[in-house]
């Protein structure tokens, strides 16, 4: 059986769309049509519901489905034991990083990681948390580093790195090196991260648990991630929330200073994603193994997330 054509299926599963899929996949349209087409006559049934807005699994399309996961997965298990026949770790690392741990936490992690392993090739994405995922899902990347966990049926969340969400603030203002109160955070000009933003949809969770809404904040204003965020504070904007991780060095140089907010839990877990039904790389596994034994204390132990689903839906 053609795995192109079961790739196919997957992807027009996962994305809902012939187009999407096609886009995700790097082939034109009509040739994921063909496949699929080719497939169903393979297997003599309609797997794909096309008559609504979007395109859905039949029955038989769902047993294929789960199927075509499992020899996708062993294809890649088949690629990967070929690649463990070299003594050496070699090949390529591709990760997907949201923009707080990329600030200073991966960069420094993959440069050690490639003095012990030089002929590995790393090839990193920085985006926002929803974006990685959606790297991820579409095969772009192998592994993801993020900031936040989104229910995703195809997806396994791993707890990774512990990490803070605290209010960034320029140095000398009223609210540095001191714990707030709500009152004080609704009054305080304030700046969000993007949509899609691992930081963002953690505070938002946190606050609507205490019972305040965006409407009931003074946003000036949405810029992009954590670079832009923490500039945005240096210039006297505003204050905003963001990673502790990603601060460290202007804390250290004297740029901006912290502050926390009375009745607020700030601590966090920052995750890695992959599919489940992809056998991990011999190069991503090693990175794994080597930044678990770099982060020493500050490593998430597996099992040591918030509770909660991380599958069962699309991403959100």
């Amino acid at each position: 059986m053609d795995t192109r054509q079961l790739a196919a299926l997957v992807a027009v599963v996962d994305r809902a769309s012939f187009s999407q899929a096609a886009e995700q996949l790097g082939v034109t349209q009509p040739a994921v049509s063909l496949a699929i087409r080719a497939l169903e006559k393979r297997l003599g049934a309609t797997l794909l519901d096309r008559s609504g807005r979007t395109v859905q699994p039949t029955e038989a399309g769902r047993a294929a489905y789960r199927h075509a996961q499992r020899i996708l997965a062993a294809e890649d298990d088949l690629l990967r034991a070929l690649d463990e026949g070299a003594s050496d770790v070699t090949g390529q690392l591709l990760l997907g990083v949201s923009s707080g741990p990329a600030e200073r936490v991966l960069p420094a992690l993959l440069g050690a990681f490639r003095e012990r392993h030089p002929d590995v090739h790393v090839a990193l994405r920085v985006d926002d948390t929803d974006s990685v995922i959606a790297l991820v899902v579409e095969r772009q990347v192998e592994l993801g580093v993020v900031g936040a966990e989104r229910p995703h049926r195809s997806l396994l969340f791993e707890p990774f790195l512990h990490d803070e969400v605290v209010l960034c603030v320029p140095t000398g203002h009223p609210f540095a090196d001191r714990v707030i109160t709500l009152d004080e955070l609704r009054a305080a000009p304030l700046v969000v991260q993007q949509e899609g933003s691992g930081v963002r949809a953690v505070m938002e969770r946190e606050l609507r648990r205490v019972g305040v809404r965006p409407r009931d904040l003074n946003i000036v204003a949405e810029l992009g991630l954590t670079e832009s965020t923490k500039a945005a504070v240096e210039a006297g904007i505003g204050v905003c929330f963001i990673s502790r991780l990603s601060m460290e060095r202007e804390v250290a140089e004297g740029l901006v200073a912290a502050a926390t907010v009375d009745g607020l839990r700030t601590s966090r877990t920052l995750f890695t994603v992959r599919l489940v039904h992809r056998p991990s790389s011999r190069s991503t596994q090693a990175f794994l193994e080597f930044a678990r034994a770099e982060l020493g204390d500050r490593a998430a132990p597996v099992g040591d997330g918030p509770p909660g689903p991380v599958r069962g839906g699309r991403v959100g």
